[in-house]
This record gives structure tokens, sequence and C-alpha cells, in this order.
């Protein structure tokens, strides 16, 4: 149902709800609820979200754009007074060309639906979120987001060769190209890839695809120690290895109470992926590596079946931990040399705070994913937040980020300040001024400021 007071009631019921139940189901994504959005847009194409955003701009009403709700970083969570428009039902995938090796996909196509339909032409599209079967493109390009591949292929933007995007005031711009190169202008789609949906509303994306690479062999590691571990990944880091990830004790144990996979109990485990040419050379000398620094235990598979079934601990991590009590996921990101040294500080405050905290994320590129787990109590939510922001603190005095591939989203605003410099605050706040000069579009997500 619709309200005649509000400017969107113009639109029509099909593109504009205010039914409470449907407008409540997505204020908010998978970091927690949001505040209480007015109404919700649901459009179908390109002009549906133009005339979404002049309505918007027209009348001041701040727009929280939402793709499959499935971030973790609070990018979706709307605040009282806003509309949610959603990109759900913008789901096709408009052109797949073989020879040019891209694709045209809406925002909400599921990026498994994507990765499915190259590998059927004979393609591949890397990035793999670990929500990859239920997150969409749009929002995988809104947060850069990255996933298990990207020790070699890289994260989402790396692979966007062009967008069409709704600014705030309803202006439709397509920056960048459909060609292999091109340099013309400012490289304004990569200004917008991981914006957050603070800068505009992406409805088209042109991503290019690789050619299918060889079937995957794993291999899994265990290690009596951290620093063992981390020296193997030190020593790993020459290898052409299209995966290197990392879970701790804690992970380890949740995944063991949830799969019964008989797992051990050791201080960590490694397991690492090659898709080369002669990827089954490549894991068995990746496991001797692991050997020679340590490894108590090494599994390697013999064919995709094994692959799968050892690859399966890893993606079993966050379930697994989830099971154990209320959580909240973190995201940081530090210099690979000093992963076992962010995973003793959280050893540490774990402690410190009484609450568990598993480890497991991406060691091939510093990525680590702390997720802490608590009762669910007031005393147990505020020791959560503030182990998060301990481990927060601990990664940028390290030397890393505050996030390597979720989004700053609201979850992490405050923190950017501490990361950015000053002069990089005020270009940040200069372009969001530029292009959203009333400051409608996802206010508070990312600066935190509005215009």
């Amino acid at each position: 149902m619709t309200s005649s007071g509000s400017p969107f009631a113009s639109l029509g019921p099909d593109l504009y709800v205010e039914d409470p139940d449907v407008v409540a189901a997505h204020a908010g994504d998978a970091s927690g609820s949001g505040g209480a959005p007015s109404g919700l847009l649901r459009p179908r194409t390109t002009a549906d979200v133009a005339a979404a955003l002049a309505l918007a701009h027209e009348h001041r009403v701040p727009v929280v754009p939402r793709g499959a709700g499935s971030g973790l970083s609070g990018g979706a969570q709307a605040p009282a007074g806003s509309v949610v428009l959603s990109t759900a039902r913008m789901d096709r995938v408009l052109d797949l060309d073989p020879v040019e090796r891209l694709a045209v996909v809406q925002p909400g196509v599921v990026t498994a639906d994507l990765r499915a339909a190259a590998r059927a032409a004979g393609l591949f599209y890397p990035p793999d979120p670990g929500s990859v079967a239920f997150s969409t493109i749009g929002g995988n390009v809104a947060t850069n987001a990255g996933g298990m591949c990207c020790l070699k292929y890289g994260v989402t933007g790396d692979f966007v060769l062009g967008l069409e995007v709704v600014l705030a005031d309803g202006t439709v711009a397509r920056p960048g190209r459909r060609t292999a190169k091109g340099v013309a202008g400012y490289d304004l789609t990569r200004l917008l890839v991981g914006s957050e949906g603070t800068l505009g509303v992406i409805t088209e994306i042109t991503v290019r695809l690789l050619p299918a690479p060889a079937p995957a062999r794993t291999v899994v590691a265990a290690f009596a120690s951290l620093e063992a571990a981390g020296a193997a990944v030190h020593a790993l880091l020459a290898a052409p290895l299209s995966m290197l990830e990392v879970m701790d004790r804690t992970t380890l144990r949740a995944v063991d109470s949830l799969t019964g996979m008989g797992l051990g109990d050791p201080a960590a485990m490694l397991l690492l992926q090659a898709d080369d040419a002669d990827a089954a050379a490549t894991v068995a000398a990746a496991g001797r590596t692991c050997t020679e620094h340590g490894a108590t235990d090494v599994a390697v598979a013999e064919d995709d079946a094994e692959s799968d079934a050892l690859l399966e601990a890893r993606r079993q991590a966050l379930p697994a931990l989830e099971r154990l009590g209320s959580w909240l996921l973190d995201d940081v990101c530090v210099p690979r040399s000093r992963i076992v040294e962010l995973i003793r500080r959280i050893e540490e405050i774990a402690a410190r705070e009484g609450i568990t905290i598993g480890v497991f994320g991406h060691a091939g590129d510093g990525n680590m994913h702390p997720t802490l787990v608590h009762d669910g109590s007031p005393d147990g939510l505020a020791a959560c937040h503030r182990a998060f922001e301990a481990i927060t603190a601990a990664a940028l005095d390290l030397g890393g980020t505050i996030t390597g591939e979720h989004g700053v989203g609201r979850l992490k605003r405050d923190w950017l300040r501490r990361e950015l410099d000053p002069g990089t605050q005020a270009m940040s706040r200069a372009v969001k001024g530029a292009l959203d000069p009333r400051g409608i579009l996802n206010p508070g997500c990312v600066l935190g400021v509005e215009g």
C-alpha cells in the first residue's frame, strides 16, 4: 500500500510500498537491523531508479540502496525517515560476449548465477565472496567485495569495466567502457566501485571475464603453532597459488563440532588451492613447503571431489561460529608478515573480555575475519563491542586497514577518520558534495556526513 502523502506515491504501488512488514524486512542487513524507513522502492529499470531519485532529490528524502542485504558493515541499515531502494528485481544478465570476454548485468544478479553463466560459456568470473551463493553483483561492486580467490585474481573492482549509474538528482551516467583498454578521462568507474551507495545508484555493470582455468587442486596443512603457520605463509607467497586461507584453533573446533570432519586440534590450519595448468604439481610442492615449515599433517586432494571436500571446512567457518551464540563479524587487513601478531592480539582481547573470538580469513593477502561470539546479554554485547573496537585499533597499529573487503558502512565510519589523513578526508567530502549536494544518498554511511 502507499500513502498519498508520500512524494513517491506517484510511482504507483508496484514501485513504491509502505506496508510496515515489507518495509521492516528491508530495513537492515546481515550486520543487524536498521532504523525505521518510511517506504520501499522496488525499481525494475534504470528509468524507474531515475524517477525515484529525482523525487528524492526534489523533496530531500534520504535513500538507502540495498542489494541482497548480505552486507556485514551496516551499509544498508536504513535510518528513520529514509526510503530503501532495493535492486532485487533488476536481476537480468543482459549480455554475455564470449569473444570480447565480458558480461553486462543488472545489479540484482546473484554472484553465483553470473559465475555459472560465465562457466557455461567456457569463461570465468573470479570474484567469490563468502556470500557468493546469495549476494548480488550490485552489492559486490558497492563494497568492492573480495573473496577466497583474491590472492591470484584480485577483488570485484579489478573486473569492472564500466557502469551505468543514476546520480542523486536522477541524472543517468555511463562511465567506463566495453573495450579491453581505455584511458579517456577520469576513472570515474573506479571512484564509484566501493562507494557503498553514497555517490549514486548502480543500475548496470559491465565486467570482464577470463578463460576458464584448469581444474583446481587443494591441500590442507595443520600446524601445532601459529608461528609455524605464519612462517609457512611467508614461504608460500612465491608459489602460483589461487587461494591461501587460514583458520585458528577456535574456528577449527567450531567447524569440527558442526561437520564432524575430524580436523583434530591444531593451533592453525592452512588451506591452499592452485588452478594453473600444473595444479597438481603446484599443490604437491606447496604441501612439501608446509611440511618443511613444521606442518604436523598435510592432506593433498587427488581430484575435484577431494578438493571440494577440503574446501568445505573453510566455507563452514562462519556458519560454525554462528552456532555458538550471538555474533559480530569483523574485517581487517594487515601486512601478511603481521598476521600471527594480529591473531595473538585477538587472543589477548578475547581473554580480557571473556568472549569467544574465532579468526579465519585470507592469509594470502592479510585480510582476516575475527568473528566475535557472545551470550546475547547486555554485558556480553558490551564486551563484544569493546573487543570489536580493540581489534580495529590493533589492525591500524600493525600498519593495516580497518576493512579489507566488507566496506566501512556505518559500523566503521568513525574509524575511517582515524585511518585517512586530513587531506584525503577533504577530497572525499568534496567528491561527496559534488555528486550528492543535498546529502540524500545513504546518509551516515562511510563518511558519516551529509552533503
